[in-house]
Order: C-alpha cells, then sequence, then structure tokens
C-alpha cells in the first residue's frame, strides 16, 4: 500500500493508493475523488455544518463490496469534530453512535481517502445540547419506477414547487446523482415528526390528483410507469445524499443543484441529459452560477400545521 503525507489547510493526513481506480468506467482515481471533495468544499462544507454524516464507502470501487458507516468516529483524526447521537432502530445493539462532522476541506480529504464516495446527512443539525435539534429541512425524494425517468420528475417537481410556494415555503432542487432528483424547502416546526406529515399529506395529494403518474405508496407493483414521492426521508432516522456529494454509479455523477429553469426546460422536451452532471461540470457551474442550493439565503418558512 503506497502511503504518502499531505498538508491540507495545516492540517497533516496520511493517504494512500492515490492511483487507485474507483470509477473503472470513466477511469476516476482516489486522487481524482480526493481533489474533487477539495475543490468543491467552499459550497458542500455549509451543507453539511452541524450534521452528522453516514458514509457509503467503497475501498475497492464501485464494482467492488461497499458498506455504510455511521460509527466513523473511532477512526477520524483528533482534528475532525465527533459527535454522540441517539442510534437509529436500524442500528443493532447500540443506544448511541459515535458520528463525525465535517467542517474543513481537511476533514473532506480526510473522508475522500477512505474511499468514502458518498455523504449523506440528516434534515436535523446537532444542537446547542449535543442532541439533534429540530428538523430545519424539509426532503421530497423523487424516484422514478421503471418506463418513468428524470423527466417525468421535473413534471412531478414543478408541481411541488408551485404547492410548496402557495404555503409560503422557498423551495430548492437537485438531482440525487441516480435517476431522480430531490425537492428541499428550509423549514422551522415545533415537533420533529411534523415533516413526515407534512410530506406524506403532499403526495397523497399528488397522487390523488394523478394516480396514473405519481404513487406515494412504496410497494414496487404500484410504480411502473410512475414517480414515487418518498416521504419518508423526512424520518429523523433517514439521510439524504448531500448536495454536490458524488454518488458511486459507474460515471462518477455529482448529485447537483440545479435551477428551476432547467427543471422546467426537461419538463417541457429538453433532454433529461441535461440533468446529469459530472465533478467538472458541477465545479463550472458553481464557478458561473454560485451555490443554486443556498437554503441558509433563503426563507426559513414555518411548516403549515395539518
Amino acid at each position: 500500500m503506497s502511503r504518502q503525507r499531505v498538508r491540507v489547510e495545516g492540517r497533516q493526513l496520511s493517504v494512500s493508493n492515490l492511483d487507485k481506480v474507483l470509477f473503472p468506467e470513466v477511469s476516476f482515481t482516489k486522487a481524482q475523488v480526493i481533489d474533487y471533495y477539495v475543490r468543491i468544499a467552499p459550497v458542500l462544507l455549509p451543507h453539511l455544518s452541524g450534521r452528522p454524516v453516514t458514509f457509503t464507502r467503497w475501498p475497492d470501487g464501485v464494482e467492488g463490496q461497499a458498506f455504510f458507516e455511521k460509527n466513523s468516529a473511532r477512526h477520524a483524526p483528533d482534528w475532525v469534530r465527533k459527535v454522540t447521537v441517539p442510534s437509529p432502530g436500524s442500528a443493532k445493539d447500540r443506544e448511541v453512535l459515535e458520528m463525525v462532522v465535517l467542517e474543513t476541506v481537511a476533514d473532506l480529504a480526510w473522508a475522500a481517502n477512505l474511499a468514502a464516495l458518498e455523504l449523506h446527512v440528516p434534515q436535523w443539525q446537532v444542537g446547542s445540547k449535543l442532541q439533534p435539534a429540530l428538523p430545519d429541512l424539509l426532503v421530497l425524494d423523487l424516484d422514478p419506477g421503471p418506463q418513468a425517468g428524470i423527466a417525468e420528475c421535473c413534471e412531478v417537481a414543478e408541481r411541488l414547487r408551485v404547492r410548496l410556494v402557495d404555503d409560503g415555503l422557498d423551495p430548492v432542487v437537485k438531482t440525487s446523482g441516480s435517476k431522480g432528483m430531490q425537492v428541499y424547502a428550509p423549514i422551522r416546526v415545533a415537533d420533529r415528526d411534523h415533516p413526515s406529515r407534512y410530506a406524506k399529506a403532499l403526495a397523497q395529494e399528488l397522487s390523488a390528483q394523478t394516480p396514473d403518474r405519481v404513487v406515494w405508496r412504496m410497494e414496487k407493483v404500484l410504480r411502473p410507469g410512475k414517480v414515487l414521492i418518498d416521504w419518508s426521508q423526512n424520518n429523523p432516522a433517514k439521510t439524504t445524499v448531500a448536495p454536490y456529494s458524488l454518488r458511486a454509479r459507474p460515471d462518477a455523477p455529482v448529485s447537483a443543484p440545479v435551477g428551476w429553469d432547467e427543471v422546467d426546460a426537461v419538463r417541457d422536451g429538453a433532454d433529461p441529459g441535461e440533468l446529469r452532471f459530472r465533478t467538472e461540470e458541477v465545479l463550472a457551474r458553481v464557478e458561473e452560477y454560485g451555490d443554486l442550493f443556498d437554503v441558509a439565503g433563503r426563507t426559513r418558512a414555518r411548516l403549515p400545521s395539518l
């Protein structure tokens, strides 16, 4: 194993196997993964701020075995922030998890060196008492079934945008980096289950309006030709892939923020491939447009009661 010491913003870090190809289809190496996360850090880090990160690690690349890692603090350097949070029901034999919060460029470089290709975060931050605070984001995850795709997701996303704006929210949208997309809105709530109730009601409403195009239930038999609005991602125990995270797909795509004009263009017949982005394209878009997913600069509205 080839190792070397590097310095990132004053932190010394041991990196290894930099020439290892993690995305064979496009010959994308670990060095390029680290480079991407270092360069995208100015817009990525605000979306990770205060949020315990779940890694999906692919030590042998996207054609090898992968694993989720929540309890990641045990092998983090001293300078990476660590938090203790209650264990979700899916974590066996643990009442708490020791997780990390990525706050600096060096933190991102360390995670990338672990082949943590994907970064997933909850819709809440760790509060001042070092416990999960109330959710500050709503997410509606659009997942197309067989015979549906990104164009159908764009149509549903635009309908959700109109509905959210009617309720006083200020939504943003990103591609999932896989088949679908996700609509978010910054929110204020008084109880942590409110986002799930609200998202479920929206999903049921759109499904009732167009049952041939939208489904809110998870059963796969219901999904051909339709878009699932996965409201359950608002469960505080769940996480969603972060904006600007790589996705572990053969062509090394990114979960990329997009403008509503781009969504509308694909809905109206533009090439769906226009909404699939790789690292250099995402970096160029940030250079040109800034952070299209700037939730901190948007109105954090009170979520309507049901």
